[in-house]
């Protein structure tokens, strides 16, 4: 099994708020994989006086051990119970009711042990269904793929069921705001599964003055209606988009902050499985790369507005 990360700070000098990692195999059963993309605070008050860097290490350190040792655990369940942890570490020093106290997107993975090794792929063979909760980007690479972010579990993720019976063979996820998953099918096809509420959010926030937009999208940060980032309340795992399907249905997989996507989302180098195959051949640290020349070849934004001129960038990637 070929397993890569490579990860990068916006800036040489300035703290990377992504965290990531990987284990297998995670108790003789299977493996798991954990990818936070902290979100910067502006520079005012946040209520906490620990910081990004150190609430994602304590959320992704909770969330290995949990997806790692407790597979009779759903990834939500995890989720919950991680958030939960952090929550309570730093709960009588910092407010963490405020809207910006440290916050993260999230993507899990998780496999069973005993899948079989990828047939190789053949011509003739017929594309497989939509993998289970997926929410796919409408894209060439995805045909088959629906467009929601209210995905529907698979009958594996049934409740009243072992998550570690059901999970055996298996593969698991769980994706929340903006980061991105791509799977990779036997076949080749490419899907990418996305939380796309925050996509809605900055949608609506164009059609008010450019002055009052990141107001508005603050504003629906955590809130009803909004988008939802992992921060101090453990029921924001049931806005996650989860799934599972067959482990040797999947030749390989790609997690993305949002740093490392914007090669596809925000330069428009190439489509999901274009992103997908450069990794393959090059390694992740090719991705991260070209990432950094295209934002320096348009330092402003003027060409392709960002929020950031630069930003953090995580890819980890998977192949079997």
């Amino acid at each position: 099994m070929r397993m890569e990360l490579a990860t990068e700070p916006g800036l040489p000098h300035a703290a990377n708020e992504d965290y990531a990692a990987m284990a297998a195999p995670a108790s003789g059963l299977g493996g798991a994989l954990v990818l936070l993309d902290g979100v910067t605070p502006p520079a005012a008050p946040d209520g906490c006086v620990h910081g990004v860097p150190w609430f994602v290490a304590n959320l992704g350190g909770a969330l290995l051990e949990l997806t790692v040792s407790r597979r009779d655990l759903t990834l939500p369940q995890c989720l919950a119970d991680a958030i939960s942890r952090t929550a309570e570490v730093h709960r009588e020093t910092c407010d963490l009711s405020h809207q910006r106290t440290p916050q993260a997107t999230v993507v899990l993975v998780r496999w069973g042990a005993d899948a079989r090794p990828p047939a190789a792929p053949r011509e003739s063979t017929p594309a497989p269904a939509p993998m289970a909760g997926t929410a796919a980007d409408a894209r060439p690479d995805a045909p088959d793929a629906a467009p929601s972010a209210d995905a529907a579990a698979s009958p594996g993720d049934a409740p009243g069921r072992p998550a570690a019976q059901e999970a055996h063979g298996r593969l698991e996820y769980l994706v929340l705001s903006d980061s991105v998953l791509l799977l990779e099918s036997v076949e080749g096809r490419v899907s990418a599964v996305r939380e796309t509420s925050l996509d809605e959010v900055r949608r609506l926030a164009r059609t008010v003055p450019r002055a009052e937009r990141a107001a508005r999208i603050e504003s629906l940060r955590n809130a009803e209606g909004g988008f939802h980032t992992a921060a101090a309340d453990p029921a924001v795992a049931s806005r996650a988009v989860t799934g599972s399907l067959p482990f040797d249905r999947v030749r390989s997989l790609l997690a993305l902050t949002d740093g490392a996507s914007r090669w596809t989302e925000v330069f428009e180098r190439g489509d999901w499985g274009e992103l997908l195959a450069l990794v393959r051949t090059a390694g992740p640290n090719a991705l991260l790369e070209e990432v950094r020349t295209a934002e320096r070849a348009d330092p402003l934004g003027d060409r392709y507005p960002r929020g950031k001129a630069h930003d953090d960038a995580t890819a980890v990637y998977l192949a079997r």
